[in-house]
């Protein structure tokens, strides 16, 4: 079952008024149904939650309620399928942070889309738009690229970048609590030298998790820090070393510089690591974000991103557009502040949290 089926079967699942098929008027332009005065039947009830699903749900409650309450409004103001349908379609879509190229693909693609003119109610209307987003994803996507990869020796290093105040040492606190607890040898790097607070902050966390933390002078070269945590990685057999970097964006050029340095720092030791690069970006931001991914992804091979704080904002479908303009991969996203809500990306819980309040 692909993923619009699992959605549509999630969140469409009932049984939908039939009325009567659109007309079609000179322009060939469908009419858009009415809602049946009587109250609709109760959809018949979703697949069992799972955990991952459930957090996903809860996470994704101010987007969902957001995207759906706009969506939903939008279809009981129009009565007929125009031009300005679909052009207050892509507004509310840039609205609902999916980006101003996405929009305009599914609205593009709504235009010469002939089954759109088959749909009997507004549910179906829905659901073809939802179908739109959907396939937009999956064209882009990969299951495998959305999981973080492991190396096949010992250590597995993962270098996060990332502006300050995005989550980059949270998200690495987090992650080392989960492979620890999992039985794991955890080892963290301190490389944003410049902010003691940045240092602190991760020691705090390597506390916390039970994990130790290589930590430089103040204002040491943080490829100096790296090449000691690697080395100490190495020779001690360590499953993962994680390391922190800065985010002086405003000082951009030296900001590059400096991760360049780091990336030929640990493959002098390593020459096949770091196995992932991470952007961490700060998902209540909406299109900031994606603006900032595509600035690291100009200046610094990336293989993911982790979108943080998506709980607290209405701002999740940011993803869809990061996946659609950039084609990278999701591999954790922010979903509470607790460890165990730093979640893996799945794709299908995403999309159901995202679109759930469109039922």
């Amino acid at each position: 079952m692909g993923l619009f089926d699992k959605i549509k079967k999630s969140l469409f699942g009932g049984p939908d008024d039939e009325i009567t098929k659109p007309e079609v008027n000179n322009k060939d332009e469908a009419a858009v149904p009415s809602e049946p005065n009587e109250a609709a039947p109760e959809p018949e009830p979703a697949a069992t939650t799972t955990n991952t699903e459930a957090l996903y749900e809860q996470g994704l409650e101010k987007t969902s309620a957001g995207f759906g309450a706009r969506l939903n409004a939008f279809f009981a103001q129009f009565r007929t399928v125009d031009e300005d349908f679909f052009d207050e379609l892509e507004e509310l879509l840039i609205e609902s942070d999916v980006g101003f190229e996405t929009a305009q693909a599914v609205t593009d693609q709504l235009r010469d889309e002939a089954k759109l003119q088959k749909a009997k109610s507004r549910q179906e209307l829905k659901a073809v738009i939802i179908e739109k987003l959907v396939a937009l994803y999956e064209d882009n996507a990969s299951e495998a690229d959305e999981h973080l990869r492991r190396s096949a020796t010992k250590p597995t290093i993962y270098l996060f970048v990332g502006v300050n105040g995005a989550g980059k040492t949270t998200t690495i606190g987090k992650l080392a609590t989960r492979y620890q607890k999992a039985g794991h040898k955890v080892l963290l790097a301190a490389a944003d030298t410049f902010r003691a607070g940045a240092v602190a902050q991760l020691e705090a966390w390597g506390k916390r998790a039970g994990v130790p933390v290589v930590t430089g002078e103040p204002a040491a070269d943080p490829a100096s820090v790296v090449y000691d945590a690697t080395v100490k990685a190495q020779t001690e057999g360590y499953d993962y070393l994680l390391v922190d970097t800065a985010g002086r964006l405003q000082n951009k050029a030296n900001l590059m510089a400096e991760l360049d340095k780091i990336n030929r720092t640990i493959k002098k030791i390593l020459p096949a690591e770091p196995t992932e690069t991470l952007l961490v970006l700060d998902g209540s931001t909406g299109q900031n974000a994606l603006l900032q991914a595509k600035d690291f992804d100009q200046t610094t091979k990336l293989t993911g991103l982790v979108l943080t704080k998506i709980d607290g904002s209405s701002k999740g479908g940011v993803i869809l557009a990061i996946r659609h303009e950039l084609k990278l991969p999701v591999k954790l996203v922010g979903l509470g502040e607790k460890p165990e809500d730093l979640a893996d990306f799945d794709a299908t819980s995403y999309a159901l949290g995202l679109f759930h309040d469109l039922a």
